[in-house]
Order: structure tokens, then sequence, then C-alpha cells
């Protein structure tokens, strides 16, 4: 692809990107993104072949932004419990201010669509979780509880979502939610 080619497939998957914090995943249509580009509805099949690519490459870009801010929250010197913290923080702060990006980065047939590439882009996140349970607590399948976790975190980024854990919890932040995460999957903290 020349620059000019990568310039129009970035401005699509740029579009989509704005489109879906604009409208929702309902909004991301071929045709709503090449005329918000401005180029003809047939323009986006010359970059991507099948509306599941264009939608895959627009979740990347969620799954980068995720990878950026999660590294910015940073390795350092604190203890592993205290950087699971900082990246279960960071993790629901993004599903929650992109929850539109957060649904579209999470879906299913995107996710099994093996010749998309979008699960390579979603695992060094969970290997990093992985890694810190492993520092944690050496003593546990490591894989087994960051699953756990991550599903915990998940289920949290959801229901926090719907307004469903503040009327269940009277909780007003989701932090202390995300400590008895920690709590229940690594022990009381010491």
């Amino acid at each position: 692809m020349d620059g000019s080619e990568t310039g129009l497939r970035d401005r699509l998957v740029g579009v989509g990107v704005e489109l879906l914090a604009q409208e929702g995943a309902q909004a991301l249509t071929l045709r709503e993104i090449a005329r918000r580009a401005g180029v003809s509805h047939g323009a986006p099949r010359r970059y991507f072949p099948t509306h599941l690519e264009l939608l895959s490459a627009i979740a990347r870009r969620g799954f980068a932004e995720l990878a950026r801010r999660a590294a910015a929250a940073g390795d350092g010197p604190a203890p592993p419990r205290e950087q699971l913290a900082a990246l279960g923080r960071v993790y629901l702060e993004f599903a929650l201010g992109n929850r539109g990006m957060y649904e579209l980065m999470f879906r299913h047939d995107l996710l099994q669509s093996g010749h998309l590439g979008l699960r390579d882009t979603s695992l060094p996140l969970f290997g990093r979780l992985v890694e810190l349970v492993r520092r944690a607590r050496p003593d546990v399948d490591a894989r087994l509880v960051a699953g756990s976790l991550w599903a915990n975190l998940h289920g949290i980024a959801q229901l926090w979502g719907w307004g469903s854990l503040q009327l269940a919890t009277e909780a007003d932040d989701f932090v202390p939610l995300l400590w008895s995460a920690l709590d229940a999957h690594l022990g009381q903290d010491s």
C-alpha cells in the first residue's frame, strides 16, 4: 500500500472510531463510515473486504489505547497487588468511559475470527495480568486466577455500566469493588 492508500485506510478506521464513540456499535456500517470519510460507499471494500475486517481494525485501535493506558499505569517498583489494582482501575475506567469501543473489542465474532488477528491484539494485556498474578501468588495457577479476575473485572464493568451494581451495593465508586475482587482472587492483603 502506498501512502495515500494507507492514509485512506487509517481515515476509514478513524472515522469508525469517532462514529463508535458518538453513536455506538449499531452505527458502524460500511456505508455510514464511507459517507463520513467522504468517499464512495464501495471504497472501504478496497481495504476491508468484509465488514468484520473493518470492525476488527476499529477494535484494534481500542486495544491499542487500552494497552497504552495500561503501560502508563506502569510496572515500577510497586508490589504486584498494587500493580494489579492500577491495571484493574485502568481497565474499568476504559470500559466505562468507552462503552461502545469496549463492547466492540469483546465481540465474540471478532475475537473468534482468527484471520482478523484481533485475538493476538488482546492477549498481551492478559499476559501482563497473568504475570502480575504469578508474582502476587506464586502458589496458584496464575492463568486460571487471572482469567477469573478478568471475568470479575469484566462483570464489574458491565454491571456498573448498566447501573446494577450501584443499586445492589449502594456504592458510588467502583474502586471498593475492585479491591474486593482482588481480595477474592488473591486472598486478603496482610
